[in-house]
């Protein structure tokens, strides 16, 4: 049985909002939005502005009204109700403000001790993976109700922390390959020998000149943001069949995870090694289909893009750009995405694809500038 919700006087709101908690109300509801605040879409000032007033209008009303997924997200930060103020005197003698943080649990997160199975569907003391396929017709409303709770996929602790990757490791990873491959497709071309259609015919061959490099790393992040789109719509959104337990837990493994807990820092980039799967079939198919360098001058503008997209998806999760920057618009977008939208707004570093795909998140269901 859960404990009575905690009774909080307007004294312990202000002075828990004067030491830089961010504290809000709906009704007489209390919310500590203080582990949230950076991550607001709209920004962090939007929220520290109504730090200890009420938001109920800021929810229901213009400039936009917010989804059934975002209300379903603020509960997740609920820690009690406020009480009228109650006499001087006795505000005098109160105890000082303690903190409503539970315990530490050891080797797991505070968030993920409570499970209610009729409300959770799954338990989150456990891996989720093996659990997710179980739930069958329930799966596609789950897994599209965000939490804000770390997740486990695997038993194995070797294996789970091989699922998860830290930002910087793509930088690590994949920047310095970047940078030989450049100097390895400029300097070759610079030789002049590199020539298209020379398999065919030599009367017609067209020579490939050093200058041509930046369009060849172009198209490559061109084509790589086509293939972006095309994975996150066909494969990342696929409807796995209610009756097939492997679909749905293969569909939770790739994408499922990042819609369900989206602000998991953990999950927000591709680990290397099942990407080095990915670009390592990229790499060849362009070597069977254009002379080596040449694919290779393509392939590293799509490597890339991989790079910039993965950073710009973390930045968009993580970041708190400033109002009316083009990074603002972008995640304010991927977050419509996330609790609204889930069958469009695709495009992740642009909105360019989803505009001839017809996947676009109409522009009137966004916050207007005041």
């Amino acid at each position: 049985m859960a404990p009575p919700p905690r009774a909080y006087s307007p004294a312990e709101l202000r002075q828990r909002c004067a030491r830089g908690a961010c504290l809000v109300l709906r009704g007489r509801r209390l919310y500590d939005l203080s582990a949230f605040v950076r991550l607001h879409p709209g920004g962090e000032q939007l929220l520290r502005e109504r730090a200890g007033s009420d938001v109920s209008a800021a929810l229901d009303g213009p400039p936009h009204r917010h989804s059934r997924n975002a209300r379903r997200w603020l509960e997740q930060y609920y820690v009690g109700e406020l009480r009228p103020e109650p006499p001087q005197s006795l505000l005098e003698s109160e105890n000082p403000v303690q903190s409503t943080a539970r315990p530490p649990s050891h080797g797991m997160d505070p968030r993920c001790r409570t499970v209610d199975l009729d409300t959770d569907l799954v338990d989150w003391r456990k891996p989720l993976l093996w659990q997710v396929g179980h739930l069958r017709e329930k799966y596609d409303e789950w897994v599209h109700q965000p939490v804000d709770r770390p997740i486990r996929l695997f038993h194995s602790d070797f294996i789970e922390s091989l699922s998860k990757t830290a930002w910087y490791v793509v930088i690590l990873v994949w920047v310095p390959v970047v940078l030989y491959l450049i100097w390895v497709c400029y300097s070759t071309l610079a030789q002049g020998t590199t020539r298209l259609f020379s398999s065919f015919t030599t009367e017609y061959s067209i020579p490939v000149h050093k200058h041509v490099f930046p369009l060849l790393f172009m198209l490559g992040m061109l084509l790589w943001s086509l293939l972006e789109y095309l994975i996150h719509r066909f494969l990342f959104h696929m409807n796995p069949p209610a009756s097939n337990y492997y679909l749905i837990t293969l569909h939770f493994l790739l994408h499922g995870q990042h819609h369900k807990s989206p602000f998991d820092s953990s999950r927000l980039v591709f680990p290397p090694v099942p990407a080095s799967l990915v670009v390592g079939a990229l790499y060849g198919l362009l070597q069977l289909l254009l002379p080596a360098v040449v694919g290779t001058s393509i392939f590293v503008g799509g490597l890339f893009g991989y790079v910039v997209y993965d950073m710009t998806h973390y930045y968009l999760h993580y970041g708190s750009p400033e109002k009316g920057t083009y990074l603002y618009g972008l995640k304010a977008y991927h977050v419509k995405h996330h609790f609204e939208h889930q069958k469009s707004g695709f495009g992740i570093t642009s909105r360019f694809w989803d505009r001839p795909f017809k996947t676009l998140i109409p522009e009137e269901t966004f916050e207007k500038e005041d």
